[in-house]
């Protein structure tokens, strides 16, 4: 059935009468154009209102905006439009993510399921972590949003069967191959760097090796002649990667996801991450990075100790795409380390 205005409103009116939990809430302010939705958006921005709104199409598609910037669904499924805006307004209830599912269960078992299950339906779960979360990749959260020990975690992996070398991949971003070749390990810096302190050198440094089936390079600036190779770089057979910058100084923290080729963003470009809210799926419901949505309900659910939201989301991306990095090797100084190869002249 096309979605329209009519029957829209009337089957969010049998909806909320149909359950206590619904009862006196309203359909969410429909718009028809983009400029009409920037009149809705401005109107809750003013009464400081992050509330939904909608954005009904000519062919019957629902847009779901929360702000001005932020899409949080595309769906032309009237049983889906439904379950977002019941999602919306009890969440607003208040209560933890866990508190939310249980009153999303009791409106509809099947909404309970999907809620927990954080995408569009109430298929594809992931499985409970039953583990410390702060062991994987999350143990470095919060260190990185200070810029330490490096600004940008970038992770590579190829095709199943092959893998990318590490010390490869270091040396065409520009590591010493003197030290590369040598083995030289993260203490081994610290302990030889005598002209400087090596915390005012790091910034000229990298940490790789390899994770949870991905190789991993972190650094603050890579030199411009990294990849001067493309020849070399395509040997490597990398079809994936990830990397998450951080610049404190300005609170901006990115995640960029590559794969065969292109960017897996729903055409968003690289993504912000921020601290998101929780319950509410960072990413557009039902797009590429629904996975990832998941994910994060499933670190919400399991690990409601967990106050920081971004070792939530790094506990996420270990959960949704296996990025690992080993806590003991840096903690230790074990970690592959090497400065940047002095310029030639």
């Amino acid at each position: 059935m096309e979605i329209t205005q009519g029957t829209l409103a009337e089957a969010w009116q049998r909806t909320a009468a149909g359950h206590a939990l619904l009862h006196g809430v309203g359909l969410p302010p429909v718009a028809f154009s983009d400029e009409a939705l920037d009149e809705c958006v401005e109107r809750a921005e003013e009464a400081e209102d992050e509330g939904l709104c909608l954005l009904l199409d000519e062919n019957g598609t629902v847009r779901g905006h929360y702000g001005a910037y932020r899409e949080a669904f595309v769906t032309s499924d009237l049983e889906q439009v439904l379950y977002l805006i019941a999602e919306a307004a009890v969440r607003r209830r208040g209560g933890s993510v866990a508190e939310v599912a249980d009153a999303m269960e009791r409106i509809d078992p099947a909404w309970g399921r999907r809620f927990r299950s954080g995408g569009l339906d109430d298929t594809g779960t992931v499985e409970a972590c039953g583990r410390d979360p702060l062991e994987g990749l999350a143990w470095i959260a919060g260190s990185w949003r200070e810029q330490h020990p490096y600004t940008t975690l970038a992770f590579f992996r190829a095709a199943p069967g092959r893998t990318v070398d590490a010390e490869r991949l270091a040396l065409l971003y520009g590591a010493d191959p003197a030290q590369v070749a040598a083995g030289t390990r993260l203490k081994d810096l610290k302990a030889v760097d005598s002209g400087r302190a090596h915390g005012d050198r790091q910034w000229e440094s990298c940490c790789f090796g390899r994770a949870g089936g991905w190789t991993f390079l972190l650094y603050h600036d890579a030199p411009r002649r990294a990849f001067a190779n493309k020849e070399a770089y395509t040997a490597l057979g990398i079809e994936e990667s990830v990397r998450l910058s951080a610049t404190s100084a300005k609170a901006i923290y990115t995640f960029d996801y590559l794969r065969d080729g292109r960017r897996v963003d729903d055409d968003q470009g690289v993504l912000e991450l921020i601290w998101y809210e929780r319950g509410l799926a960072p990413y557009l419901r039902g797009g590429e990075l629904d996975f990832l949505n998941r994910a994060v309900r499933r670190a919400e659910l399991d690990h409601p100790e967990v106050t920081d939201t971004f070792e939530l989301y790094f506990h996420a991306l270990e959960k949704s795409l296996g990025l690992r990095l080993p806590r003991r090797d840096f903690t230790e100084g074990e970690v592959r380390a090497a400065y940047w190869a002095a310029k030639s002249s």
